[in-house]
């Protein structure tokens, strides 16, 4: 079966890409690099003739609200219209937790937008919600931090590792479109400060994490539910102890 990735040069593109060929299938990672755009639609047509599959995992350049919403508003539209003369039986996206619980976040608003394209496409679809990669929690301390200081909402999190999420996307790919949401997740579900704290003192960092009700995450408020899911999720395999021992440098 043809799979096309979008975005399959990246962090979870990669690895998904490598598990999908590992299963026999002919899949093709499509990006920017290799002359597939998105934004600009060139090479979309050529990539997407005989494809049984899409999977969506393009991301902004830009966190800028203007510039991401504009990206995923562009970016998906052309994609979803070079899907239907292709003949795509199941278009798959990779969006995230909360995105419609935190309406403030820029980004999140663009997530909610580009769903809403999947939605009406006409084209069956899959759109994976998952929580925050646990790759991401260094740079999440580093934006919350003022000198030695990092200031954290107590709203729970419930990181995943990249390695589960590309797992967890390939299969889902392979299923029947659920034409609705799927959920993913990490693990570990607990207050976000203690996870980074957690994260910190693993990594030999002496910044101090403060609890503080008040602290935004990317510009929105966290509730104690905004960034888990509230129902049903597929858990991944690698829990934060398991993830920062295989991270850490070899001896």
């Amino acid at each position: 079966m043809k799979i096309v990735v979008i975005g399959g040069t990246g962090l979870i593109g990669s690895r998904t890409v490598a598990i999908l060929r590992q299963g026999g299938h002919d899949v093709v990672a499509a990006s920017p690099k290799n002359g597939v755009n998105t934004i600009t639609g060139a090479g979309l047509k050529e990539a997407l003739s005989g494809a049984a599959v899409v999977i969506d995992l393009a991301n902004s350049p830009s966190f800028e609200d203007r510039a991401v919403m504009a990206f995923f508003e562009t970016s998906g539209r052309n994609l979803l219209a070079a899907e239907k003369p292709a003949g795509v039986k199941h278009h798959v996206a990779l969006s995230i937790v909360g995105t419609d619980r935190t309406p403030e976040n820029g980004y999140f608003r663009a997530k909610v937008a580009q769903e809403k394209l999947i939605e009406a496409s006409g084209i069956p679809y899959t759109i994976i919600r998952a929580t925050q990669f646990m790759e991401f929690v260094g740079a999440i301390a580093d934006a919350s931090a003022v000198v030695n200081t990092i200031r954290l909402s107590p709203g729970l999190f419930q990181p995943i590792a990249a390695e589960d999420v590309s797992a967890l996307v390939a299969d889902i790919a392979l299923e029947p479109p659920r034409n609705g949401i799927v959920e993913i997740a990490g693990p570990d579900r607990a207050p976000f400060d203690e996870i980074v704290a957690r994260y910190l003192k693993a990594k030999g960092d002496r910044r101090e994490v403060v609890r503080d009700p008040d602290a935004l995450y990317w510009g929105g408020r966290v509730e104690e539910h905004s960034l888990v899911p509230l129902g049903e999720a597929r858990i991944g395999r690698i829990d934060l102890n398991e993830w920062l021992r295989r991270s850490r440098p070899a001896a």
